[in-house]
Formats: C-alpha cells, sequence, structure tokens
C-alpha cells in the first residue's frame, strides 16, 4: 500500500464578505496569527475521551466540520488538492462554509512542476545531467523522462544517479547539471566534490529543491541576521567550491533554488517523495526528547513537544517542507490558513504559519486557502485496512514497487513480446509502470482508474482498450457480460505483433497490463478475506475484550511449514496486529490481555525465525542481522518477545 506518514489537504476559498461570518468564526480558539499567516490547532486535547483518531478514525469531512458555530451558507463546494493524502477521493462538508472554485484546478499543480523543470530543461542541453531519487520521481510524474532526454540531446544517454559511485565526465563532457532534492550540505556536498574530482567539467549547475531560507537555517544563521543578508551568500559560497573542485576559478558554476519538491500524480493528488520519510511521532518518542534534553523541562506528552523540543535534523526536515509549500501558495496566488490534527502536523503548520521569507508574499496574495495537516497514525486504519473498493489501491499493493521510487510499480511487458513469459524473460524486458505523462489517452484512464470503485474501473480499462484497438483497426471480438483478466488479456494481445499500434497505445497498454497482472495476482485473491476477517474483528472488539479478539488471531499465526497459499504470511499478520490495535483504541492492560499479548509474540517470533528467507520489509523491521531466537520450552529469547506490539 502506499506510504502516506502525513497528509495535507489545500481547499481554496472565496468567503462572502459579511460581518461575522466565517473569517472571523476561525480566528477564535486557538486561531495564532504570525508573520501574517494563521494557524488552528484541531487535535484532541488532553484530558478528553480516548481519541477518535484511534476509536473512530478521523477523516476530512469531521476535520472540515469541526467549526465554530455561527453562520454559514447550506452549501459548498471545493476544489480539493490531496497532497500526499489518502489514497480515495475526499469530499467536501456538506454543511458548513460556502466555498466557490478558484485556481485549486488540476493545470495550477502540475504547472507548479512542469514550470520548475522548464528551468532545468533550459539549462541541459548536451550535459550530463545527475539526479537524486525523489527529483527522478518528481521528474517521473511530472513530465518525464522523455522530455529531459530532448532538452540534453544528443545520441548518447546522459542521465545518471547522483551518488557517490557515480561515473564521471571526460573531456567531451564539459557541462554537468546536478539536479537534488536535499540540502546541499554534508554527505551531499561530498559527493559532488567526488564526482566532480574524477571529472573534466568545465561548467556545472546544481539545482537545489530547498530554498535558500531552509539553507541558511541548516547554517544555524538567526532569523534576524538573515533578513538582513543581501544576495544567496550559502549559493554563491558553493559556486566558488564548484570552481575551484574543476581546477580553475574561471569555470562557470551556478547554483539556483527551483521547488522541484511535488510528484504529481493527478491533477487532484500530489505526492511529496523527499519527505517519505517523514514521520509524525509516538507517545514512545517523549521519552527519547526527555533523554535528550536532561536539562530542560520534562515532556509530559506529545501535546507538550513543541518546535524548541524536536531534534536539529527534524526540524531541519520540517523547514524544507516548510519552504516548499510556502513556494507552492506563492506559484498559486493565495495567503493561507493552516489547520493541524496530530501532534507533528501542529508542528509543522506553526512553522508554515510563523515563516517569515512568506510575510511579504502573505500580503500581495490575492487568494486564500486552507492547509489542513493531518497526521498519518491517527488513521492507520486506513493505510492498514482492506476496506477500500479502488483498483488502483490494489495494483500498488501486489506488484512490485519501481526501483527508486515510492509510489509506482513495475509492470511485466514480456506479454507484448515474442518471449515466453518466464521469469528468466522478465528482466530483460524494461518493465511498464503507472506515470504516463506524455500519453493524454493513459492519463484520462490512469485519472478514472483513482476516482472510481473496482468495478467500474475495470470496465473503464475495457473499455479504453477496445477503442484503441478500434482505431487500429485490430479484429477486435466484442463480449458482454463481466469484466475477466482473460478477457483483457486477450485484447492486449492483439497489439503484440504490431509495432506501429503499441508505439501509439504504450501508455494505456501498460495500464491494461498492470490491471491484468493486479486481478491474476494470488493477494487479490485473499482481498476479500482480509476483509472478511476485518469485520469479524470489528465485532468481537464491540463485543468481546482485547485479550478474546488476541485469542481469535493466535491460530492464524502459522510457521511456513504448516501455511497453505490461504493462511496469512507474517507481513500480513503484522497488518492485521496494526489493524486490530488501531481500531480498538485505548484499553486497560489486565492479566488476561497480557497473556494473550505474550503467546501472540511468542507465536510471531517462532514464525519469523522458521522463515528461510525473511522479506525485503521484514528485514527492515527485524533490522540488517539475521533474526535468532532461543525457543526453550516454549519460550522465546528474542526482540519480539520483549517489544510491545500495542
Amino acid at each position: 500500500m502506499p506510504n502516506f506518514a502525513l497528509a495535507f489537504f489545500f481547499f481554496f476559498l472565496r468567503f462572502p464578505k459579511t460581518r461575522g461570518g466565517p473569517t472571523r468564526a476561525w480566528r477564535d480558539g486557538k486561531g495564532r496569527r504570525a508573520a501574517g499567516g494563521r494557524f488552528t490547532d484541531l487535535s484532541p486535547r488532553p484530558g478528553a475521551p480516548p481519541t477518535a483518531s484511534l476509536r473512530r478514525p478521523i477523516t476530512l469531512r469531521r476535520v472540515i466540520s469541526a467549526r465554530p458555530p455561527g453562520p454559514s451558507p447550506s452549501r459548498t463546494t471545493c476544489t480539493v488538492l490531496t497532497v500526499k493524502a489518502s489514497r480515495s477521493p475526499v469530499p467536501g462538508s456538506g454543511e458548513s462554509r460556502r466555498c466557490e472554485p478558484r485556481t485549486m484546478s488540476a493545470p495550477g499543480v502540475l504547472s507548479f512542476t512542469q514550470q520548475g523543470w522548464e528551468q532545468v530543461l533550459a539549462k541541459v542541453k548536451r550535459a550530463l545531467v545527475y539526479l537524486d531519487a525523489a527529483c527522478a520521481e518528481s521528474l517521473h510524474w511530472g513530465c518525464g523522462a522523455s522530455r529531459l532526454l530532448e532538452a540534453v540531446g544528443g545520441p548518447a544517454c546522459h542521465l545518471r544517479e547522483f551518488e557517490p559511485a557515480a561515473v564521471g565526465g571526460g573531456a567531451e563532457q564539459p557541462k554537468a547539471v546536478f539536479v537534488l532534492s536535499c540540502l546541499l550540505k554534508g554527505r551531499t556536498v561530498e559527493t559532488l566534490r567526488e564526482i566532480i574530482g574524477r571529472s573534466r567539467f568545465q561548467y556545472c549547475v546544481v539545482v537545489t529543491a530547498v530554498s535558500h531560507a531552509a539553507h541558511l537555517t541548516a547554517n544555524h544563521v538567526p532569523a534576524a541576521a538573515a533578513a538582513e543578508l543581501e544576495g544567496q551568500p550559502v549559493f554563491e559560497q558553493l559556486e566558488e567550491k564548484l570552481c575551484e573542485w574543476m581546477g580553475n576559478m574561471n569555470y562557470t558554476a551556478e547554483v539556483l533554488h527551483v521547488p522541484l519538491w511535488l510528484a504529481p500524480v493527478a491533477p487532484h493528488l500530489a505526492l511529496t517523495p523527499a519527505f517519505a520519510s517523514l514521520f509524525p511521532l509516538l507517545p514512545r518518542d517523549v521519552h527519547l526528547l526527555n533523554r535528550a534534553r536532561p536539562d530542560k523541562r520534562r515532556l509530559g506528552s506529545l501535546s507538550e513537544v513543541d518546535a524548541a523540543a524536536l531534534p536539529p535534523e527534524l526540524l531541519l526536515q520540517i523547514r524544507c517542507l516548510v519552504s516548499g509549500l510556502s513556494s507552492l501558495c506563492e506559484h498559486l496566488g493565495v495567503r493561507e490558513e493552516c489547520f493541524a490534527v496530530g501532534s507533528l502536523s501542529r508542528i509543522i503548520a506553526a512553522d508554515l504559519a510563523s515563516y517569515a521569507p512568506a510575510k511579504n508574499r502573505r500580503k500581495t496574495a490575492a487568494g486564500r486557502a486552507s492547509v489542513v495537516f493531518v497526521d498519518r497514525t491517527l488513521d492507520l486504519t486506513g493505510a492498514a485496512g482492506h476496506h477500500g473498493d479502488n483498483l488502483v489501491e490494489k495494483i500498488i499493493s501486489v506488484l512490485p514497487q519501481l526501483p527508486g521510487h515510492t509510489n509506482d510499480v513495475m509492470v511485466n511487458m514480456v506479454e507484448l513480446t515474442a518471449l515466453q513469459n518466464e521469469e528468466k524473460n522478465q528482466s530483460m524486458i524494461a518493465p511498464g509502470c503507472l506515470a504516463q505523462s506524455n500519453d493524454t489517452a493513459a492519463k484520462a484512464l490512469w485519472e478514472a482508474l483513482l476516482s472510481t470503485k473496482h468495478k467500474e474501473a475495470v470496465m473503464e480499462v475495457r473499455r479504453h482498450l477496445v477503442e484503441a484497438a478500434s482505431r487500429e483497426n485490430l479484429p477486435i471480438k466484442m463480449s458482454m457480460g463481466r469484466v475477466t483478466p482473460g478477457q483483457l488479456m486477450s485484447y492486449i494481445q492483439l497489439f503484440k505483433n504490431n509495432l506501429k499500434a503499441i508505439v501509439n497505445h504504450c501508455g494505456l497498454l501498460q495500464l491494461g497490463l498492470a490491471t491484468v497482472q493486479t486481478l491474476k495476482h494470488p493477494q487479490t485473491a485473499k482481498w476479500d478475506n482480509f476483509l472478511a476477517f476485518e469485520r469479524l474483528l470489528l465485532q468481537s472488539i464491540g463485543e468481546s475484550t482485547m485479550s478474546v479478539v488476541l485469542n481469535q488471531l493466535l491460530p492464524m499465526i502459522k510457521p511456513l511449514n504448516q501455511r497453505t497459499k490461504d493462511d496469512y504470511s507474517p507481513e500480513e499478520l503484522l497488518i492485521l496486529l496494526i489493524y486490530v490495535y488501531s481500531v480498538s483504541g485505548e484499553f486497560t492492560v489486565d492479566k488476561d490481555l497480557g497473556e494473550a499479548d505474550e503467546k501472540v509474540k511468542e507465536a510471531l517470533a517462532r514464525v519469523f525465525c522458521e522463515e528461510s528467507e525473511l522479506s525485503p520489509l521484514l528485514q527492515k523491521i527485524t533490522g540488517p542481522t539475521t533474526v535468532s531466537a532461543r525457543i526453550t520450552g516454549g519460550k522465546q529469547d528474542s526482540a519480539f518477545s520483549r517489544s510491545s506490539w500495542s
């Protein structure tokens, strides 16, 4: 499933100019004004009943509806941008503020990314281009690698991954462009020096997605001093270093900021691959924060954590995100109001509201937007559950991940070749993917798949394949009734020996094959089993204690030599446990629960230790070393027996 740690939603609003209307109402409560920005914390207050985020997952509808009482029009219409957010369309509230669609149309998000890449494309002619993974993903969804290759020109491929071992440029390659998503500091600068040192560049351009203001923060420049600085001294110093590393101070070096932090997956949905590791704080993190600041006031809970309590690395990551959000607001010409649900979201929203470089932008902005930040950990049931009836969710869940990407998959394209569909042949053909930024028909199908239910989405795939085959005059045989994977594959194979037709409809064929491979995947067959068991768990949680629920789960935890294809794998068991603990909310630990909890831990430890090979996900959880356990008399001496699943 997509790995969304933080969600934020943009709503573009135009309020009626009536005294005492919504604008005044939103100032109430704990709204704060700083540097022209407003921030409101919508998180549950300390001492409130067990959080709705666990007992009843927070949705955007509830967040929008959580307004102070007061007169408001009865009808609401919103144009919504969901940035790194939920997998299903977000409805507007049906009961509060009247909103009229503004510049928040799809081109606003797409043009933000595409205009940024146009600045890069203007610099890359006949250059070696080095990209890091996050910028490559932005390019992948925004305009496609083909646009970059066209801008570079020349017969050879001049794209390379930015890494210490990257191949440098020879005498025939005097120009290099580095497109990076991170701060120009530390290991990044060392990698730049290593690549340039083994090359013969005479002209270097470094493009960073992080603003100069964030670089000043990273270099510990006080805000007051930063406001008085002229030019961009951090970038200027690096330009001098680049010339020094190239071996001649008369060579040319440029360092510039271009906000390439969004990967626009659809008109209403964009991802932030550079911030894939930004994860909300957990209750146990309070102890770690207290230990890191022993001479300061102890924090009692997450609600007491503010920016001053965070480690410098996390603060820098937040400032980089805030810098990117401010750039997006500037592009859209809006003044933002920030609302937060969750501890980390509260800190980010407060930082955006007080972001000093945005002060002048807010004064001149013609429009207004509300930005709602939501911690993903407040709704883990949405990420771990199988109640979503969306084809794209299943595609991303079951197909292998595209290397270097956070939210795209590999589509096996062997079916369109003369090769046999065997595992040894799959690596010979480049995989397909979901991103089709330069194919109008494929983009239309992709957007339809995102917003429709599973059954309608499969029918939409069939319709597009039939229309494409008809345009190519292929001998298609129509059949009515239920759409099957075999039927879709028969349409796709009509293109097999027709190179022109494959080229004309390559994007559509990739989405069609992704659909077929998902429908045939064994994991898809287990989707309904997951859903049925989750519903049973919900019923049990409502009627029984937590210990009873865990005892129901215990017989399903089977080692490798006892599992059938219908049983749950270790990864699937972890997903079920996350679902159980997230949906149950807060509970009292008694003797029965403690015993059931220990039995589940021991069973999981046994399963993990008896696996012939751990999956990549389990290796991330357990660490790089091989998991070992000492099993004596039914007891397990392992990391799992000491962990707390609650």
